[in-house]
Order: C-alpha cells, then sequence, then structure tokens
C-alpha cells in the first residue's frame, strides 16, 4: 500500500493542524505530536506556514473589516474555520484580503547570511526557500505579486492566484508563474545569467527586449537565460532534485569533478576548499554531504582516492600524497 501523502492531503492535515495551534495556542516547537507530523514529510512545514498565514490573513482581514473573529474556545468543532484555510491556503488569503482592499503592503527584504538557508512564508500564502548569499525583494500588490532577486538563488512554492500572477525579475530576465514551484538562481561571477529549473506545475520565462527568448516550463525542466546566448530547455528532474538538495542543507554528488564540488562547498562556508593537484581535480565523486562540513567531504575524498588533506583553520587543502 502506497503511504505518501498527496500535496492536498498534506495541505488539509495542516489546515487541521493550524487551526488546534490558532485556538489551543500550541507551541509548534515543543508539542511532540506535531513535530512528529512535521517530522513525517519534509513537505509539511511549508504546508503548515501557508496554512497559519491563512489564518491570519483571515482574522487581520475581519479585524480591519470591523467584522467578529469567529475563533472561540471551541473553534475546532466548527468546520468552516478549517475549510476555509484547508488546501487553499494561498488562494484563501488572497480572495479574502484582496477583496478588502488590503493587498497593498509595503516592499519586504529578504536575505540570508554566507552559509545560512532560510524557508519564509510570504504575505500571500507562498513560500520562498532561501540559498547561502541571497537577496531579494518581495512587494505584494493589488494586481500582482512582484520578485526582484539582487543576487543568489531561491525556490518558490507558489500559492495559486490567477489574478495576481506572481514574476521573480533576475536582472533582464523574468520568471512568470500563477501556482506552481520553481527555483531561480543568478550566477555568482557577475549574475548575467539566470538558472531557472522548475519542480512543479509550469512556469513562462523571457528576457526583457528579447521576444524569441520567450519559452514555457513545465515540471522537470530547467533553462540557463542569457543576454548573448540563445535559451537551450533541457529536462533534467533528477539533476534538478539533486541542484536543489541545499533546501535540506545538503549537497548531492553524482559524479562531479572534485574541482566543481569544492566550489559548491565553498558557496557555504568561510573555511574554503581548495584542490591542489590539477588530476586529482578532474577525479569524479559521488556523496551526500551537509553543506556546512567541508570537512567530512575532506576525509571522505581522503578515504576513497588516497589524498592528503590538511586544514589550517581557513582552508582546507586537499593534494595528492607524495611518494619518496
Amino acid at each position: 500500500m502506497n503511504s505518501i501523502r498527496s500535496a492536498s492531503e498534506i495541505d488539509d492535515e495542516a489546515a487541521e493542524w493550524a487551526a488546534r495551534v490558532d485556538a489551543r495556542g500550541l507551541d509548534v516547537e515543543r508539542d511532540p505530536e506535531l513535530q512528529a507530523w512535521l517530522d513525517g514529510d519534509a513537505r509539511r512545514a511549508g504546508a503548515l506556514l501557508r496554512a497559519q498565514a491563512a489564518i491570519s490573513f483571515l482574522d487581520r482581514g475581519r479585524a480591519l473589516a470591523g467584522v467578529a473573529p469567529l475563533v472561540t474556545a471551541d473553534a475546532l468543532k466548527r468546520p468552516s474555520r478549517r475549510a476555509l484555510v484547508a488546501g487553499a491556503g494561498g488562494a484563501m488569503a488572497a480572495a479574502l484580503v484582496g477583496g478588502l482592499g488590503l493587498w497593498i503592503t509595503r516592499p519586504q527584504r529578504l536575505g540570508t547570511r554566507l552559509g545560512e538557508i532560510r524557508r519564509v512564508p510570504l504575505a500571500d500564502g507562498s513560500l520562498v526557500a532561501i540559498n547561502t548569499k541571497t537577496a531579494l525583494d518581495v512587494a505584494m500588490k493589488p494586481r500582482s505579486r512582484q520578485i526582484t532577486l539582487r543576487e543568489g538563488e531561491a525556490w518558490f512554492q507558489v500559492a495559486k492566484d490567477p489574478d495576481r500572477p506572481f514574476v521573480v525579475a533576475a536582472g533582464t530576465v523574468r520568471v512568470r508563474a500563477v501556482g506552481t514551484a520553481f527555483s531561480v538562481r543568478r550566477a555568482d561571477e557577475d549574475g548575467a545569467s539566470v538558472d531557472v529549473m522548475v519542480t512543479e506545475g509550469v512556469v513562462e520565462t523571457w528576457i526583457e527586449g528579447d521576444p524569441a527568448s520567450r519559452r514555457r516550463l513545465s515540471a522537470g525542466s530547467r533553462v540557463v537565460l542569457a543576454s548573448a546566448v540563445s535559451p537551450q530547455v533541457a529536462e533534467s528532474p533528477s539533476e534538478i532534485e539533486r541542484s536543489l538538495a541545499w533546501r535540506n542543507g545538503e549537497i548531492a554528488l553524482d559524479g562531479e569533478s572534485l574541482e566543481q564540488a569544492a566550489r559548491l562547498f565553498n558557496r557555504y562556508n568561510s573555511r574554503q576548499i581548495l584542490i591542489d593537484d590539477p588530476t586529482l581535480a578532474r577525479e569524479r565523486f559521488v556523496g551526500l554531504f551537509q553543506t556546512n562540513e567541508p570537512e567530512s567531504f575532506a576525509a571522505a575524498v581522503a578515504a576513497t582516492l588516497g589524498a592528503v588533506v590538511s586544514d589550517d583553520g581557513r582552508t582546507i587543502r586537499i593534494g595528492r600524497a607524495h611518494i619518496s
């Protein structure tokens, strides 16, 4: 029997938990039953955040409209509150708050430091996972949801709202979605190249001023856009999942060279990895590591390839053993 829950089932469960937290004042961090539910599936944390955001906007909308809130001590006995949230936290919030004219909010700046990874619920019920050294601006407007990715990488799980498209701007690149999940990354070197990966639904991408660059990407597709290069869409679901392992604080290697692996670890750590031997740098490697544990990667390379590792606290050097 297949025990994997569908996204709609998880949303329903999240709506129920959000209602319990709201009515009973549960401590999300300390309630053992809730923690067990969250630990059972990586998707549940985001679903709970969306459901809680929906409840927050439900109450805020009523308060600003002068309507008495529905929450009472026996709120959980009323199906109406849970039904409003279940399966459509973002859509419900958008419909309710949008109807009250409350979507005009101040732009929000979000960012991460070196090695930091954040998950942030947005005002519309969407969720953004923000990778290391990333800066983005969020602007929720009556007719649109606009994100400006200034540097770094972020993955977006977009709440459905057909009347308010969700658009990410990264330099001259634009990515448009309604209800889907995708990541956008600006190249580390100059930010001119933008890597877009779709994990759910469909998105539209283009370069401002270049109508021929417009593409539609479905789940499992990836494209790199740059002003001087014609974009090519690739179907690579497994590669996308590995590339997005950072959302769980991991680096997944499946045949990358040691040089490429070192660059990945160096994105997250002030203690940099250097591969001293050019031949060794071209060796391929497979493994799953924590982003903040470069020493574990170095130890695995030493054990697998017979390399020598030296660590002075600032730099981890990996080289060949010298035979005298």
